[in-house]
């Protein structure tokens, strides 16, 4: 499968995750992504870079994240994934061994519903070596 099928088919697909991107898990090349949902690379790598942060608390939780400019507060980070919001929408992050996968979704969505679908992907990818 493509990455493009996984954004399609896994992440949007599902209609939980409205726009998604799939990169490197140094955030650095864009494999696949939703058309018009811009991640920009600082934003990319800020995100991948959250999930080494081991300081208390992580600088994500304490700063927020950035999404295709918009600002979004984190509520929760771990070291392989993240999930932020701005009122009822959100931002879902879940790193593989060499992918990382970002998802947004609509106030219509619950966080964790969407960031379910995006760590079932994520899940998938480690088992397949990704």
């Amino acid at each position: 499968m493509s990455w493009q099928a996984y954004i399609d088919q896994s992440l949007v697909g599902p209609g939980n995750i409205d726009k998604a991107v799939i990169c490197d898990a140094a955030g650095s090349a864009i494999w696949a992504s939703s058309s018009g949902f811009s991640v920009s690379d600082a934003e990319r790598k800020a995100i991948a870079d959250s999930f080494s942060d081991k300081s208390d608390p992580k600088g994500v939780i304490a700063n927020g994240v950035k999404v295709s400019g918009d600002k979004y507060m984190t509520i929760e980070a771990s070291d392989d994934s993240l999930k932020a919001k701005k009122g009822k929408e959100g931002v879902v992050a879940y790193k593989t061994t060499q992918a990382l996968l970002i998802g947004h979704h609509n106030a219509d969505t619950q966080t964790t519903i969407a960031f379910n679908d995006v760590a079932a992907l994520g899940e998938y990818l480690k088992k397949m070596g990704y």
